[in-house]
């Protein structure tokens, strides 16, 4: 068995005392991993292929809440749309749009998590805040016209770096950030409650500053396998 159960009950233990929620990332990860994982209890995962997600959504059981937690292109949302649950890296009005247009197809409601650009890296993807108000104005202005989707919360990714300090500060702005938009935009909606921060390196961090939802891989199933992708 490729999986850590042992990392696996560690993780729950220290997510339990915050009361947020495991997406396990199982992408590039074998079929049997993730059968393996969810015999242990686990129901969240986490995938950033669309192909991939889609071909391992066909074979594995029903009740599996996915995720897709990449880089998501518009014209790739189609493919997904019967079945996400959850999207977490809405970087653009654009996308929003055409998760909204395809979920309607399916009279399905896909909940999306804003993307903040809040790392020292520029490869990161993420709206900035301009953007982000740009995108949450347009909403408020309308929401009839995204009755499809259901904006649940907020994702960043910090800085790839070993200066705790440095990704304290930029997860604590981007809970500041959420807070502000949850009063402006979703003071009154009890869905607007998630805080998507935190991977395997750094996911202690985020549950101090405010994660509700962590995104780890490698702890779990080791380090990833991009050759069987």
């Amino acid at each position: 068995m490729a999986i850590n159960l042992k990392a696996y009950q560690e993780v729950l233990s220290q997510l339990s005392l915050y009361q947020a929620k495991l997406v396990a990332v199982s992408k590039t990860k074998p079929v049997s991993d993730i059968t393996a994982l969810y015999a242990a209890g686990q129901r969240i995962f986490g995938e950033n292929y669309v192909q991939e997600l889609t071909e391992k959504q066909a074979v594995l059981p029903a009740d599996i809440e996915w995720h897709f937690i990449g880089h998501l292109q518009s014209n790739k949302v189609k493919y997904i749309a019967p079945f996400v649950h959850t999207i977490h890296a809405v970087d653009s009005l654009k996308l929003l749009q055409e998760i909204n247009k395809q979920a309607a197809k399916y009279q399905r409601v896909i909940h999306c998590l804003l993307q903040v650009h809040i790392a020292a890296e520029e490869t990161k993807f993420g709206m900035d805040e301009q953007e982000l108000q740009q995108l949450l104005q347009t909403y408020a202005a309308n929401p009839a016209a995204f009755s499809h989707v259901r904006i649940s919360g907020m994702m960043g990714m910090a800085t790839n770096t070993t200066n705790e300090m440095q990704i304290h500060k930029e997860f604590h702005q981007l809970h500041q950030l959420f807070g502000s938009v949850k009063s402006t935009y979703f003071n009154h909606e009890t869905y607007f409650k998630e805080l998507s921060i935190g991977m395997s390196a750094d996911y202690p961090i985020a549950l101090q500053e405010g994660s509700t939802m962590v995104r780890i891989g490698s702890l779990l199933f080791g380090e990833r396998n991009y050759s069987q992708k």
